[in-house]
């Protein structure tokens, strides 16, 4: 028999070691592979702003499994079933945007968890369950799947101490680009506005004992950010690199 999967970031995550991520969108086999050769902590492939789809992810997560870097995929939206359907395909890290309230955040947990905790679906035949191959899967899977919620919204902002106490949360991450359009600031995701409530949030994270998360390529913004705590930060996105780079090669 085939042992269940130790999930590193999550471990690295309780442990309070800074993670270091790659923001991912590309959806390429080769280019997900070589990344995962690099160094990254974690590699988090983006099915809502980006043509990927729990589909187009599973080849990545096979692309990356033979290295060190972590895979979290993230659904398009709070839907369960998409949910269950990435927990299948292999995902351990989820990261669910627009939590706005612990209604949110508590169904969240339960899309992750088996019954009579949750509402997961029960399926043998898995990539997950190495095709039937782990014994205990369902038993002990939720031991190493970490649940991470998004908060972008002045609401989620408001309702952050209570979306935090909620059991089986495992990371909460911030989104600065819909926070900055909440604020009136859309597309300015680095205003000092934006970066002040970032900062504040992060704190008021770290201050319950719930990991942080947070993605920039402003590199001054992200130091700031892990010098207050963020414990599991980004600071590029594949594409973004990719287009830098060949601008500054046609530019040289």
């Amino acid at each position: 028999m085939t042992a269940l999967r130790k999930n590193h970031f999550k471990a690295a995550l309780k442990a309070g070691t800074l993670q270091r991520g790659l923001w991912c969108t590309i959806n390429d086999t080769l280019v997900a592979e070589m990344c995962a050769q690099l160094g990254f902590d974690w590699m988090l492939f983006d099915t809502e702003h980006s043509a990927l789809d729990p589909l187009t992810v599973l080849p990545l997560l096979q692309a990356v499994a033979p290295y060190g870097s972590s895979p979290i995929v993230r659904p398009g939206e709070l839907a369960p079933a998409e949910i269950k359907k990435l927990l299948d395909l292999g995902a351990q890290n989820i990261l669910v945007p627009m939590i706005n309230t612990p209604e949110d955040a508590a169904l969240a947990v339960a899309s992750v968890e088996y019954p009579p905790v949750g509402i997961r679906g029960v399926s043998g035949l898995t990539r997950a369950t190495a095709f039937g191959d782990i014994s205990g899967y369902h038993k002990g899977a939720r031991e190493e799947i970490a649940i991470l919620v998004q908060i972008e919204t002045l609401e989620a902002l408001d309702n952050l101490e209570a979306i935090a106490a909620v059991p089986g949360i495992d990371g909460i991450f911030v989104g600065p680009a819909d926070l900055a359009a909440a604020m009136g600031l859309a597309g300015e995701p680095s205003h000092p506005d934006v970066q002040s409530a970032v900062l504040t949030t992060i704190k008021r994270i770290v201050k319950t004992g719930i990991p942080a998360g947070f993605l920039s390529a402003d590199e001054a913004f992200a130091d700031a950010v892990t010098d207050t705590g963020a414990t599991f930060v980004s600071r590029d996105i594949d594409m973004a690199a990719l287009k830098r780079g060949l601008k500054q090669r046609l530019n040289n």
